[in-house]
């Protein structure tokens, strides 16, 4: 099966929904049962395994939950070390990008010096990886390349570009993302929701 057959097989749901990065769209997308059937999903891991395998690291590390999962499998495949972050503070909706993530504390002294490749199962604005190369690089590490399963929109692709941050994909689909100043549904009146509460994101 290819990316977009298992993503596109997914629950999505239409409305007003705030993402994690503060940011609001009108798609979301469930990814629940993404690691549920492993062989389903082995072809992904084994071409984005190929893809970063031409950048230079030796761990791989990824946020609670899916971005941690997708890690810990690449991690098997590419033959590295395996990290991941926790989120510590969540962001209320009024400003963006204001969840934290951390390292466990066990973890952060044997990162010092190395070099990491930080990936999550999909990425929409990178709330959780900007937040997860920021722990890394409060560990002494750095981070070499981005990876992930599927990009929606461009926010998150922008900043990547911007930062000179290679970022590895397999697809990329549309998505729009609005501000909370911005948002027309806001302006529309509908209410908006937080999926998380039920899913996480």
């Amino acid at each position: 099966m290819t990316v977009p057959d298992v993503l596109g097989s997914l629950p999505v749901r239409n409305g007003h929904f705030l993402l994690e990065s503060g940011y609001h769209t009108d798609v979301w997308l469930s990814l629940d049962s993404l690691f549920v059937n492993p062989s389903k999903i082995a072809p992904m891991l084994t071409s984005l395994a190929e893809r970063l395998g031409s950048h230079e690291f030796s761990a791989v590390c990824g946020c609670l939950m899916g971005g941690a999962f997708l890690a810990h499998a690449l991690s098997m495949i590419l033959g590295t070390a395996f990290y991941y972050t926790e989120p510590i503070t969540a962001s209320d909706g009024t400003a963006l990008f204001a969840t934290q993530y951390r390292l466990p504390a066990d973890l952060r002294g044997g990162l010092r010096g190395l070099k990491v490749v930080v990936v999550d199962d999909v990425i929409s604005a990178g709330s959780s990886a900007r937040a997860t190369i920021a722990a890394l690089e409060a560990a002494g590490a750095s981070t070499t390349a981005v990876g992930t399963l599927m990009t929606l929109g461009n926010v998150g692709r922008t900043h990547f570009a911007r930062l000179g941050l290679p970022l590895e994909s397999l697809a990329h689909k549309y998505l729009l993302l609005w501000t909370p100043a911005d948002c027309p549904l806001c302006c529309s009146g509908v209410a908006l929701e937080d999926p998380r509460v039920q899913t996480g994101e």
